[in-house]
């Protein structure tokens, strides 16, 4: 099976080639071991994903996090402490954000 295609920054080109295999190899690359709640935020921004048919901004997936687990505001970027676009869009199988929000 072919690995799926990626741009030039490692965002996936289709996020529907996704697999949980690719995120913990991405992860990897990223330098990041994932958690538990790593996996709860990324499961997060792909089924907020699927539903919207765009990628959440991070003030979504934080408070999410707060509700579900009780994490502070900063949770999401000590999870993902080289950014949200760089490090949890890239491992989620996001395209590349043309702009985020940090709440």
């Amino acid at each position: 099976m072919q690995a799926p295609e990626t741009d030039v920054e490692g965002y996936l080109i289709d996020p529907a080639q996704w697999t949980e295999d690719w995120a913990r190899d991405k992860a990897r690359q990223l330098d990041i071991e994932l958690t538990n709640d790593h996996w709860e935020a990324i499961k997060f921004m792909r089924s907020f994903q699927e539903e919207h048919q765009v990628s959440p901004d991070a003030r979504f997936v934080m408070r999410y996090l707060t509700e579900t687990r009780g994490a502070g505001r900063n949770r999401l970027f000590e999870l993902f402490p080289y950014g949200y676009p760089g490090q949890a869009c890239k491992i989620a199988g996001m395209k590349r954000p043309r702009i985020w929000s940090t709440g």
